[in-house]
């Protein structure tokens, strides 16, 4: 058995083998691409941040993974603020104020 055989494309079976291997690998390469969209979609879903693909991707480039996760965070919390509205603190759980503080006698 020769090695160049084994490369041959000889007969309908090599060539559907081979079309079935270039779908795949277009399969592959539309997922890859598309998965930054439906995770934006899926943030957009969950958390109502609204993301682009591309301001993702130029935050990558310029600070890396921790920069995309302080935007992230950043804008889940301007998120939070913005359904929630600032923080009330009931009278009961507020720390004392500097120089009150309760003596036990």
């Amino acid at each position: 058995m020769n090695v160049s055989s084994l490369f041959d494309l000889l007969g309908l079976t090599s060539l559907s083998l081979l079309a079935f291997a270039a779908v795949l690998l277009f399969i592959l390469i539309i997922s890859f691409r598309s998965r930054s969209i439906v995770f934006c979609q899926y943030l957009k879903t969950m958390t109502g941040v609204e993301l682009k693909p591309q301001q993702v991707r130029s935050v990558f480039k310029k600070l890396g993974r921790d920069g995309v996760r302080e935007m992230f965070l950043d804008l889940i919390i301007k998120q939070d603020l913005n359904e929630t509205g600032p923080l009330q603190i009931p009278k009961d759980v507020r720390a004392p104020k500097p120089g009150k503080t309760k003596s036990k006698g």
